[in-house]
């Protein structure tokens, strides 16, 4: 394949990924901007692998297969509930590449390039190396967060906001020194303690945000390893990796602001690792007053009497799997005349867009699911609300408790409505570790248990 032949191949699938995000920003439309995006990955492999520029397609090809084969068993694998630290985990797949391909670029980089280009070139090392030891550490502590195996509660070192501008300049000052001297031993000493830094820096930020705002961590997440794409791309000198690259991080970058302002959240905060916690708050996990149960059957009784109806869900659902039978209530609550609708809060689940992509699997219609600034004004006028496995995120703490850990975070106002009911497997606190004072509101009743079979119990009673 020529080299003119694959710049257009390049060409149409950068087009192919700009309207595969353009797809990706509807509902409607998210199924056909998978498909643009596929397809001009299809595009960019076979151009790149049958390029003027590739050697050992046999080894190259063979990767491919034994990358693709775990990667369709991970995907027939992997629950919905588990897509939040897989896509995490991906992550740090992109940023240790761009680490491995910043020191394939550095070891193989001869003598030969004119002193400018010869420095632009070390730059793009060194930047491409530290974007990707960030993304890869930091996506790690994500994954374990997410997974459970680290606790979702945010590190609170002392000074940690010096520390990570420490770790800035000093990695800055190696900069420096990497691209100024010309001597290999500085040069490879400068790249190892850098690396060692961006390690230790990337687990930090991370690692000091709370386990509540990990869908924005995510996010962030995503834009890291856009970044450290396009710095691989001008390491290896491919423009579709850098367009790529440059695609996937703004976007990324652009939702995490998105979902910053949907929380009263500074996204300044989220770049310098501080967004959970101000290490002043502390919360109350303790149970801080009376609760009342309900059960399947008098919610039933309850959903009959009701005109108007708001379900929240949150991660509760999805861990059990409670999209299927939640989608059934509703088509027959709205065949009895009952207004249905869903309040989706920006962080709802562990990752943007979790509960909506459960809803759509499950066919709910998209015109009833509504964004938390669409539906928060009219929980005062409705007669029933149930919370599907839902806490941080319908927590009145946010707003009435200025020592909690999500305070000034917008939440949806449930305990607003006549009547509430929390779908629950026991009183203990949600992921952010802040007991929820919804629970012990006089309007609100508790049906504990998996939430499928209890929204399956509902159904039978209907």
């Amino acid at each position: 394949m020529s080299g003119g032949l694959v710049t257009a191949a390049y060409i149409v699938a950068a087009i192919l990924f700009i309207f595969s995000l353009a797809g990706l920003s509807k509902h409607e439309t998210s199924k056909q901007g998978n498909i643009f995006g596929m397809a001009g990955m299809a595009i960019a492999l076979l151009a790149t692998i049958f390029g003027p520029d590739s050697g050992s397609i046999g080894w190259i090809l063979l990767a491919m297969v034994i990358g693709g084969a775990i990667g369709i068993h991970l995907a027939r694998k992997v629950e919905m509930t588990e897509m939040p630290e897989l896509v995490a985990i991906l992550h740090s797949f992109v940023g240790l590449a761009a680490v491995l391909v910043g020191i394939n670029s550095y070891i193989d980089h001869g003598p030969g390039l004119e002193a400018v280009m010869e420095n632009i070139h070390l730059t793009e090392i060194f930047l491409g190396i530290f974007i990707g030891a960030v993304t890869f550490t930091g996506s790690v502590v994500a994954f374990g967060k997410l997974r459970g195996k680290i606790s979702s509660r945010p590190l609170m070192l002392p000074h940690r906001h010096k520390l990570n501008l420490l770790a800035l300049v000093l990695s800055f000052l190696l900069l420096v020194m990497f691209v100024r001297t010309e001597s290999v031993g500085l040069q490879v000493f400068a790249l190892l303690i850098m690396l060692v830094i961006a390690l230790a820096f990337g687990w930090h930020l991370v690692a000091s945000i709370g386990g509540a705002d990990m869908p924005v961590v995510v996010s962030m997440l995503n834009s890291y390893s856009g970044w450290a794409a396009a710095a691989a791309g001008f390491m290896l000198s491919n423009d579709l990796l850098i367009v790529t690259g440059a695609l996937v991080g703004s976007s990324g970058a652009i939702l995490s602001y998105i979902m910053c302002k949907a929380m009263n959240r500074s996204f300044i905060s989220v770049i310098a690792g501080g967004f959970g916690s101000d290490g002043t708050a502390t919360g109350d996990e303790g149970e801080s007053g009376e609760y009342r149960e309900i059960s399947a059957q008098d919610t039933a009784e309850l959903l009959k009497g009701s005109s108007s109806v708001i379900i929240t869900p949150g991660y509760g659902m999805a861990v059990a799997q409670a999209q299927y039978p939640v989608a059934e209530l509703t088509e027959k609550l709205r065949a009895r005349g009952v207004k249905v609708r869903f309040g989706i809060h920006p962080v709802a689940g562990r990752l943007p867009g979790h509960m909506n992509v459960l809803l759509a699997e499950a066919k709910v219609p998209y015109d009833v699911v509504l964004e938390m600034d669409e539906i928060n004004d009219d929980f005062a006028d409705t007669d029933t609300v149930l919370v599907i496995g839902a806490n941080d995120t319908v927590n009145p703490a946010a707003q009435e408790d200025p020592r909690s850990p999500i305070a000034g975070m917008p939440v949806l106002e449930v305990w607003k409505a006549q009547n509430v009911v929390v779908f629950k497997r026991s009183m203990n606190t949600g992921y952010a570790g802040v007991q929820n004072p919804l629970f012990f509101k006089e309007n609100t009743q508790m049906l504990f248990g998996d939430a499928k079979e209890s929204v399956d119990a509902i159904l039978k009673a209907l």
